[in-house]
């Protein structure tokens, strides 16, 4: 049977939520802060690079924006020749497959990843991801924005004046959360992630870190060209 919360009345609930709710405005406001200090913060110009797109072509950097002015990667951690690559940047990647709104705010997302083309074009088939992808394969791009080849993934922005380029921001880590539903979804469950590093009661259901999430085998299964 699954561990329930101590069961009160409506009044000391609403006592308790409400007490939890300074936590929040307080966390939202650091938040608020935070955002305004990435907002201010000064900007490195890019060199020109030479990516590939979907349909093979070359395409320099300032073309990935496609006429907006600012620009979201995410870099896929990648390894030539797997068959499944990293599921946790399968997984999240899997998330963003409507993102044309930003567009509204002078805007676009895609990702990118060292890998070669044809086989992005077919592990995006096999998974069933919607974004729009480029390689950085044979260029320094990844490595100088934090997503070197056999290295991590990494979110970073950037802004475009013309043909010129500039880099804004950059994360990785946990520092990615904020950026992903998955984990905001999580944290407002009862039980949270479920993972044996959380501070939770007594009794709650708990085991090793990583040990919940998907695999990219299975986002195919959900989400790919064979799923049902």
């Amino acid at each position: 049977m699954a561990p329930i919360p101590p069961v009160v009345d409506r009044e000391t609930w609403q006592k308790e939520l409400d007490a939890l709710r300074i936590r929040e405005k307080a966390a939202t406001r650091e938040l608020d802060a935070i955002a305004a200090q990435r907002r201010a913060l000064p900007a490195v110009e890019l060199p020109e690079y030479t990516l590939t797109a979907e349909d093979g072509s070359a395409v320099s950097l300032a073309d990935v924006f496609d006429g907006a002015s600012q620009l979201i990667t995410y870099h896929h951690m990648w390894t030539d020749g797997n068959e499944w690559q990293c599921p946790g940047c399968t997984g999240v990647t899997s998330q963003y497959t409507r993102t044309d709104f930003l567009g509204n705010w002078d805007a676009r997302m895609v990702v990118i990843t060292n890998g070669p083309m044809d086989e992005i074009l077919a592990y995006k088939k096999r998974v069933g991801n919607r974004m729009t992808w480029y390689s950085s394969a044979g260029s320094d791009f990844g490595t100088d924005v934090g997503a070197p080849p056999g290295g991590g993934f990494a979110y970073n922005t950037f802004v475009r004046d013309g043909e010129k380029v500039y880099h804004v921001w950059q994360t990785g880590s946990r520092g990615a959360e904020q950026v992903s539903y998955t984990f905001g979804l999580l944290d407002v469950l009862p039980y949270g992630r479920q993972e044996q590093w959380q501070d939770v009661p007594d009794g709650w259901p708990q085991g090793p870190t990583y040990s919940r999430w998907a695999s990219s085998k299975q986002f195919a299964e959900w989400y790919g060209e064979n799923a049902s």
